[in-house]
């Protein structure tokens, strides 16, 4: 079964399918979104990224039309959510929260019911086989654990084939088999032409399904790019040696910002500068000076963790 699927001829088909520019607003007198900009390019994946608090469940809301911005303009496949509502709601799907769904029903009749709101939907039952609903297809939705409601609610939003659909944290609560489940059917629903924009607090996540990261922090965006793009710069270059080694030398002869430490016994690691060919030759060449062999050298990569990290803090909030 093909996930997605989305219709053809969009009303603005060169556009993107979420442009937000310089969006503003203010909750219970506290400013949420501080001049938020972001696009989310069409048949792609967009991962919106940020502590708890930094604005992303409103700008996702803005975007809905669930909200309206104080000043900014969002356009959701090229058109306003307020005023063009009815025009996007067949077009856009989104999880449902709780509230959202029927308690009282199946999970099964539940997710046929919500097909039913659309002309062509996908094959019911061929998606709930995908997503594992079918073991707890008579299950009522108010028994559901965590992860078979996350599940149902994934099922949900896809169901219509929209051309865009909103994610709120799609493989929260799921077992490492449907949390790879849904990461098959999101790919291919992507696949398919279908946009989609999630926001999550599993980097894995970001990492393993989006094509573009946008991170948030105090209301404004403050990263994006691919997830290649933001982990390119190494975060240190480490080698082993004998233990002891005269590091102030080394650290003297590296770039202003270079930092040495011998982490353990015989493990050294040089952080604080950009690991490019300049820094590899300057170590390498002090090695050489002071009779060292140095052994596994070579750069360590940046997670999309540690970037998120670099950017929003170490501290809970």
């Amino acid at each position: 079964m093909a996930v997605g699927s989305a219709p053809p001829a969009p009303a603005d088909p060169a556009g993107a399918a979420v442009e937000v520019r310089d969006l503003r607003k203010a909750l219970g007198g506290r400013t949420v979104l501080d001049g938020l900009s972001f696009r989310a390019e069409r048949a792609s994946v967009t991962a919106l990224l940020g502590p708890n608090g930094a604005g992303k469940t409103t700008t996702v809301a803005c975007c809905e039309g669930l909200r309206r911005p104080d000043s900014g303009s969002v356009r959701v496949l090229g058109l306003d959510p307020h005023a063009d509502a009815g025009a996007l709601r067949p077009r856009v799907g989104v999880m449902l929260q709780d509230g959202g769904l029927p308690t009282g029903v199946g999970a099964l009749e539940a997710l046929r019911h919500v097909a039913g709101l659309h002309t062509r939907p996908l094959d019911v039952g061929a998606l709930a086989e995908r997503l594992g609903l079918t073991s707890f297809a008579r299950t009522r939705v108010r028994r559901l654990s965590g992860g078979q409601r996350q599940r149902l609610a994934v099922a949900c939003a896809l169901v219509g084939r929209p051309e865009l659909v909103f994610l709120d944290e799609p493989s929260a609560g799921l077992d490492p088999q449907a949390r790879l489940a849904v990461w098959d059917v999101v790919r291919e629903a992507r696949a398919s032409g279908v946009s989609v924009v999630l926001t999550t607090h599993l980097m894995e996540e970001a990492e393993r399904l989006a094509d573009a990261v946008v991170v948030v922090d105090h209301g404004r965006v403050v990263a994006s790019g691919t997830p290649e793009e933001l982990t390119r710069a190494p975060a240190a270059l480490t080698f082993t040696a004998r233990p002891g080694l005269p590091t102030t030398s080394l650290l003297s002869a590296l770039p202003v910002g270079a930092q040495v430490a011998e982490t353990s016994p015989g493990r050294y690691a040089v952080t604080g500068v950009e690991v490019d060919p300049r820094v590899v030759a300057t170590l390498t060449s002090w090695c050489a000076g002071h009779d060292v062999l140095p052994e596994g050298l070579g750069p360590v990569r940046r997670t999309l963790e540690d970037v998120f990290l670099d950017l929003t803090g170490r501290s809970l909030r």
